[in-house]
């Protein structure tokens, strides 16, 4: 439901029922569902007798930008109490804050089990009031403590969890980007590790935890699984036989097999390459010098069409999906600036991985990507699909489908357009290319950011195969690229691309998993 047009002066806080907490009265009222009336501080709707509950007793919450500590993570929120804001549009704290009115309300429906309503606003050029206002559904305030803020005073903060079996949030807009990307460590939210790659990566990548209790980090240490675990690890040779005898306290919640396997990997930003996979000779490279600028001498150029795939622009964007993209490579004469190149570059965005109520952990970025922008590799081991071990369920598994987009089998969207197959495929390539890809990524135990990128039937990325050292499309680089636009804190996701019954278990029946990507055109499965 959209509700456009509301006055901002009461669509900045905490709507409640009661005066200050001070006594317990009833409310017999008979009024229409949607008949608002008007207390000491804001507009009330009103649906029912209240009588028995202790006042006040909050109905709903709105988010709209106007507090600074504010953390939105759509199912997941930590909201900031009411006053001590300056209401100037500055979203600064000018006092600390008490409890009572609102404050007090939400402590109440803790007490007593309430559910909340959460409203959002969003910028809008159609309103009159600049904005528009979505009701998200029904939330339960799960606790709440007083900490000092980004201004340095005392405010509430509350935990709120959305109400499982409602309809999939939908809402694209639901964060507040200026009130919650971070200037530092100190003001991240719910920060679990300050860096998974452990200094690997030329830019920290840290990971926030606001929905597991006690929370948990994808550190890649097991003493840390042990830890909050308070279990005794019983097999650690293999990290899907992980075993625990529980001393006190049972695992964190929702803690599954693929929970285990995130928090039990080694990051690693180059590709582990097993030992039955032999990684052909470097390719004969382009005479360009310094950087690659004229299309029609580089010879990279002419393998993609006689045209450089990437255009200047943001430190180098990919103009279109390819079947495959040819970058230059180690015997090339041009330098590690030149614009074919742009994938080889390292990180260049801030990214964060965050836990997800139901998706495991998921990725964003602080930063906005523009489209056809680098996200990152995916990196993992490197070995042959018949070498995979089937005997228990490894959803990190990437097969190097490069050939089977470029002629379009199994459903996937044809990509060869002008560039140039390799010569090194031959007719027995040709007909294995039918059976399946030959080779794949396993970034179950070992693997970099892009393993916990999660699927989404609307994907805001596009995985994209380049060829840089060597030309065997076979063994491709696989690298994720922005689809469009991609504004701060809005969640990375690509297509697995998986058919549904396409994935069987260790029985050899087909696994299926829900998907909750929350889409419009959502399929409801991811395999």
């Amino acid at each position: 439901m959209v509700v456009v047009g509301f006055h901002s002066h009461w669509l900045n806080g905490i709507d409640y029922i009661g005066q200050n907490g001070s006594k317990e009265f009833d409310i017999h009222l008979k009024l229409s569902p949607y008949h608002i009336i008007k207390s000491d501080s804001s507009f009330l709707v009103v649906f029912q007798d209240y009588s028995g509950y202790k006042l006040p007793l909050a109905i709903a919450i709105v988010l709209s930008g106007q507090y600074e500590d504010d953390l939105d993570n759509c199912e997941d929120i930590v909201y900031t109490g009411q006053g001590g804001n300056n209401l100037l549009g500055n979203r600064r704290q000018v006092k600390d804050q008490v409890m009572e009115r609102g404050n007090l309300a939400l402590k109440n429906c803790i007490q007593q089990n309430t559910p909340v309503r959460v409203v959002r606003g969003h910028k809008s050029a159609d309103s009159y009031v600049g904005k528009v206002y979505t009701y998200d559904g029904l939330y339960k305030v799960v606790k709440y403590w007083a900490e000092k803020g980004v201004s340095g005073f005392t405010v509430f903060k509350f935990q709120l969890k959305r109400v499982v079996g409602q309809p999939v949030l939908t809402t694209n807009q639901v964060l507040n980007a200026r009130g919650q990307i971070p200037k530092s460590i100190a003001e991240i939210r719910g920060l679990v590790c300050e860096d998974i790659s452990g200094g690997q990566e030329n830019i920290p990548i840290p990971a926030t935890n606001l929905v597991d209790d006690p929370p948990v980090a994808p550190s890649g240490k097991l003493l840390t699984l042990i830890f909050y675990a308070n279990c005794t690890l019983l097999s650690s040779s293999n990290p899907t036989q992980l075993a625990f005898a529980s001393l006190s306290s049972k695992p964190p919640k929702a803690l599954e097999l693929l929970d285990v396997l995130a928090l039990c990997f080694t990051y690693c930003k180059s590709l582990q390459v097993a030992g039955s996979v032999k990684i052909p000779q470097n390719a004969t490279g382009c005479d360009c010098k310094d950087r690659c600028t004229n299309p029609k001498s580089c010879s990279c150029a002419r393998l993609n069409g006689s045209d450089f795939p990437y255009v200047h622009r943001d430190g180098g964007r990919l103009v279109a999906p390819m079947g495959v993209v040819f970058e230059c490579g180690p015997n090339c004469g041009c330098g590690p600036d030149c614009v074919n190149r742009t994938s080889q570059k390292g990180m260049r965005y801030r990214l964060e991985v965050f836990r997800t109520p139901k998706k495991g952990w998921g990725v964003r970025s602080w930063d906005h990507i523009p489209s056809g922008a680098p996200i990152c590799e995916y990196i993992g081991k490197l070995m042959k699909t018949d070498d995979v071990d089937t005997a228990y369920e490894n959803d990190y598994i990437f097969d190097i489908d490069c050939l089977q987009t470029m002629k379009g089998l199994d459903g996937r969207e044809r990509r060869l357009r002008d560039v140039c197959i390799p010569t090194c495929l031959d007719k027995s390539d040709d007909h294995r290319s039918d059976d399946g890809p030959e080779f794949c990524i396993d970034a179950g135990s070992t693997g970099n950011i892009a393993r916990f990128i999660n699927h989404s039937c609307q994907p805001n990325l596009f995985v994209q195969c380049v060829l840089s050292s060597h030309h065997d499309i076979k063994l491709a680089r696989v690298v994720l690229f922005a689809a469009d636009n991609i504004p701060p804190l809005k969640e990375l996701n690509y297509d697995y691309g998986y058919a549904l019954d396409s994935v069987m278990g260790p029985d050899g029946k087909a696994r299926q998993l829900l998907c909750y990507c929350g889409a419009a055109d959502c399929r409801k499965r991811l395999f």
